[in-house]
């Protein structure tokens, strides 16, 4: 496990994309943090990091404005049959769906 920027990373400098990964990772914790309002408590989140049944504030709502800004920011659509439980599952299935739709 790496360290970068406060967040513990399981990627390695050598794996491709790894730069791309980080950032990504780091926005989406960012947008997670902003949108369900839950402050210093994003601070530890890792990829591993569960989210939909784990998270009080994680609600049909805030999944909502999630994929709202997630379109704002990258500049894609998410058609509703894109999208299910499992890319909410864990920070890292998130992450994992938004580099997903940008490499489209």
């Amino acid at each position: 496990m790496l360290r970068y920027a406060g967040f513990v990373v399981g990627h390695r400098r050598d794996q491709v994309g790894y730069e791309g990964q980080l950032d990504t990772t780091r926005e989406v914790i960012s947008m997670i943090q902003h949108v369900l309002g839950i402050g210093d408590r994003a601070r530890g989140f890792t990829r591993e990091t569960r989210l939909l049944g784990a998270i009080p504030e994680m609600d049909s709502m805030a999944v909502a404005s999630l994929l709202t800004s997630m379109e704002e920011r990258y500049g894609f659509e998410i058609a509703d049959d894109e999208i299910d439980g499992t890319a909410f599952a864990t920070v890292g299935s998130l992450v994992d769906f938004v580099d997903a739709k940008r490499g489209q």
